[in-house]
């Protein structure tokens, strides 16, 4: 007949198919007596497009700042699921390895905050971790995560020690937001998420649409998970940090630029972020760059208000701006937000 008929011994479990038994042939008749040819394989540049963030780019930005890259498991406790994404129910795993990676993640926080967890037990109080994979929702996401515990600084004798905050770490979102070149296409607003400190908490929006959130781990979750310190931790949509605004040649000016410094009341609960927007609404092309330089609330202000203190850079391209010039942007400005935020120049209602 055709071919070969052939019956391994009892003891060669490992031969089943056709390919096992020509590698044991191969190895009987000496893998160096076999002809070897390196296959052809073509070299092609692939083009790199500027509108694009190349991830290798965005975690470079996070070590950078501090931040040591972790991978972390995708299937995680249940516990842990649960307690910190209740709002979206996890796959079950049909064979989990044990009882502790029994579900598929949808956030990348219960895996970053264990690692913590691992870190603080063995004497490691100042954390920055962040991690880039995938979550399982309705469908597969790629995001990227990163916590903050511990210290803001390494410690040294040239600077008070103090814990880390709110605003440190979103300094480090906002320098990947930076990456795209198209910063104010985010913005920083109220928004609710389960794991979060209620008072320090934020929504991240590209476009009007939510892209991630950042804040505090809440109290109640550190103590129950056995978590140290105030912990804070952010999550972004890889995808919206991957979108990049072309580069554009902007002349610089030769000419000097203009500021005046303004310090507002305003209502406590009214974001900066408004604020800032609807100065740049009113001023227009002349406006550069808008400075908040003072945030403040206590003695001398009013109960419900705070005291924000900005500074208004004008510039003009091609001459010299003029004193009424840059008088009348600021009235603008300032109309602007008495109108929309009922704002008052501080010592205009009589409190200083």
């Amino acid at each position: 007949g055709e071919g070969w008929q052939v019956t391994p011994p009892t003891f060669r479990f490992d031969i089943a198919i056709e390919a096992d038994l020509i590698e044991e042939v191969a190895r009987l008749h000496g893998y160096h007596r076999l002809p070897s040819i390196l296959p052809k394989v073509p070299l092609e540049m692939l083009p790199v497009p500027e509108g694009r963030v190349m991830p290798d780019r965005i975690r470079a930005c996070l070590n950078d700042r501090g931040y040591a890259e972790a991978i972390t498991y995708s299937f995680i406790d249940p516990a842990w699921q649960s307690a910190l994404d209740p709002g979206h129910p996890p796959l079950a795993l049909q064979n989990p390895l044990s009882r502790e990676m029994a579900v598929m993640r949808t956030s990348l926080l219960p895996g970053l905050l264990q690692a913590v967890l691992h870190n603080q037990r063995r004497q490691q109080p100042r954390l920055r971790l962040f991690e880039t994979g995938a979550v399982f929702l309705e469908g597969e996401e790629t995001r990227i995560g990163g916590v903050a515990a511990g210290s803001a600084y390494p410690e040294q004798w040239g600077m008070e020690k103090r814990a880390v905050d709110f605003f440190d770490v979103k300094g480090d979102v906002e320098a990947l937001l930076a990456l795209t070149r198209n910063a104010g296409a985010f913005r920083f607003v109220p928004g609710a998420h389960p794991a979060l400190h209620p008072g320090k908490r934020a929504a991240i929006e590209r476009d009007g649409e939510q892209v991630g959130w950042m804040g505090a781990l809440h109290p109640e979750l550190a103590e129950k998970f056995g978590l140290q310190g105030e912990i804070y931790a952010f999550e972004l949509a890889l995808e919206a940090l991957e979108r990049a605004r072309l580069p554009h040649f902007r002349p610089f000016s030769r000419y000097p630029a203009i500021r005046r410094d303004i310090a507002l009341l305003v209502d406590e609960g009214i974001p900066v972020a408004s604020v800032v927007e609807a100065v740049r609404e009113a001023a227009g092309e002349l406006l550069s760059e808008v400075v908040l330089f003072d945030v403040y609330a206590g003695k001398g202000i009013p109960p419900g208000k705070k005291s924000l203190a900005l500074g208004l850079i004008l510039q003009h391209i091609s001459r010299t701006l003029t004193d009424q010039e840059v008088d009348e942007v600021v009235a603008k400005a300032m109309t602007q937000l008495k109108d929309r935020f009922g704002a008052v120049l501080r010592g205009g209602d009589g409190s200083d």
